[in-house]
């Protein structure tokens, strides 16, 4: 891995590949414990989430549904505090246990406006998992039930994770240089 740009910004390795899958494996196997019984329906947070819910999904060895909201509130490196929802939720989740996905937690915004609004649904429960979580950032205490990374407070792009459209697709995290 070494330093990559990302329209006008410089990044350097953080988290590789090999590291995610071992913890995305870790964490699909605690899912499975945990739902032995059950038929969760994971409930991913487009866009970032994306890469990190279908690889999660198949680390689960259980029966899920897969179902996708997308929400947002970053321009450029920063959240605007703003949470926009451009793709609402479409399933009754009403009585289904809910393990909502989410790519990276920072000030928590986005869940603590969400959360009340899922609640609304009837879940029998809901479980947040998160790939990263940046402690230091966060302004909302939240119930994060599986963490895959706590990071600094810094921005990343990869794996899922964005700088204005691009980086995505990158299979590892790099932070901002």
């Amino acid at each position: 891995m070494s330093t990559i740009q990302v329209h006008d910004l410089q990044f350097k390795p953080f988290i590789t590949k090999e590291k995610i899958q071992e913890r995305v494996a870790e964490l699909g196997a605690a899912l499975t414990e945990e739902y032995k019984d059950k038929n969760p329906i994971f409930l991913a947070i487009l866009n970032g989430s994306f890469i990190f819910a279908a690889d999660l999904i198949r680390a689960c060895d259980m029966n899920v549904e897969m179902s996708f909201i997308r929400l947002s509130s970053y321009e450029g490196t920063a959240t605007t505090g703003r949470i926009v929802t451009h793709l609402g939720l479409k399933e009754n989740l009403e009585g289904k246990d809910v393990i909502l996905v989410e790519d990276i937690i920072d000030t928590g915004a986005t869940l603590h406006h969400f959360i009340p609004t899922l609640l609304e649904s009837n879940p029998n429960s809901i479980s947040v998992v998160s790939l990263l979580i940046k402690p230091s950032a966060l302004k909302y205490a939240l119930q994060i039930d599986h963490v895959g990374f706590k990071i600094p407070n810094k921005f990343v792009v990869g794996y899922g994770l964005d700088y204005n459209s691009l980086g995505r697709n990158l299979p590892d995290i790099y932070q901002l240089a």
